[in-house]
């Protein structure tokens, strides 16, 4: 943990200040000691550099699973494709300019595919994650002396109010398990005037009819690593199956979605073992969680007016995306 992470974090159950206690240093960051609550005295673990605020196992697991297996999949500076950064600013419409020297908290973050592209545009980030994904992001981007990174639960952000001038959520609501309550609690670290970006599944007639709503089912009550073999082995069979689909005239976009495999060819410019791998992991991904949530844009709309954000801009540029100011 970099010592300077301490003036914005609080303790997530009462927001006491926190002291650092009985720390080990190494490369400048503190390794390992306990953060305490001045005012509940609970102690929260800094273990491998990072505080942790939530228990190892959780809800989110299968993320922090998928994460670890794969660390730099979807990082542009691994695939050599800007797929993170496009999305990254259609979902958010922040320049550069805007986030330069900014503290931006990225919630969700994964291993780190997001807060690539913040730090890359010069802002200060504070990537949270729920689940062990945490540590594949410190491995993909302590490189950055302007990185921060901190486990925790997105009903109970351990941070000051106000400390943030850009929040962003992408991929991550509808995976949890109250997904307004989720929702809301992005708004109190966000300073006034600052700026706050989600994207989730939008929800449509189509999710009655896909197969992960039928498999999920089953599916995220598998052990992590039986699903994840499953999928390494159905990957090469379906994604033929799921391309040569995509090929039938006029119908061919839609009617792939009914072979349960996640398809990139013609949408994202992949070499063949790229497109194979992001298949293994979105397929996994889209099987394995324990809540999926898909909203609609009247439903984010009202979120949005209900915390009192303004300048609310409710899109669908693939993802269903809302932006506004508070």
């Amino acid at each position: 943990m970099r010592p300077e992470l301490l003036d914005i974090l609080v303790c997530p159950s009462c927001h006491g200040a926190l002291a650092l206690i009985d720390a080990r240093e190494a490369e400048h960051e503190v390794e390992s000691g306990l953060l305490r609550c001045a005012a509940c005295t609970r102690d929260y673990p800094i273990v491998r550099f990072i505080p942790r605020f939530v228990p190892q196992e959780n809800y989110a697991s299968s993320f922090g699973f998928q994460w670890n297996r794969f660390p730099r999949t979807q990082l542009d500076s691994y695939s050599g494709v800007p797929i993170t950064r496009e999305r990254f600013v259609a979902s958010t419409n922040w320049s550069a300019d805007a986030m330069a020297g900014a503290l931006v908290l990225d919630v969700g973050c994964g291993s780190g595919r997001f807060a690539e592209v913040s730090l890359s545009m010069g802002a200060r980030v504070v990537a949270v994650d729920y689940s062990s994904a945490i540590d594949a992001a410190r491995a993909n981007l302590n490189h950055f002396p302007n990185a921060y990174f901190v486990q925790a639960d997105i009903y109970h952000l351990p941070f000051r109010p106000e400390s943030f001038d850009f929040v962003y959520c992408l991929g991550v609501l509808q995976h949890t398990p109250d997904v307004k309550r989720a929702f809301l609690s992005l708004v109190p670290p966000l300073k006034h005037g600052g700026r706050i970006a989600v994207d989730l599944y939008p929800k449509t007639w189509m999710n009655l009819v896909w197969p992960k709503t039928w498999l999920r089912p089953i599916t995220k009550r598998m052990r992590r690593d039986r699903l994840f073999a499953l999928v390494e082995r159905a990957v090469p069979v379906l994604l033929p199956v799921s391309r040569a689909v995509a090929k039938i005239p006029l119908a061919g976009r839609k009617l792939k979605h009914f072979v349960p495999v996640s398809n990139y060819a013609g949408v994202y410019p992949l070499n063949e073992q790229q497109l194979n791998e992001w298949a293994i992991l979105d397929t996994f991904d889209l099987l394995s969680p324990a809540y999926d949530s898909p909203q609609n844009a009247a439903t984010l709309r009202r979120w949005f007016d209900g915390a009192g954000l303004h300048d609310v801009e409710i899109t669908r540029p693939g993802h269903l995306v809302g932006r506004g100011t508070r």
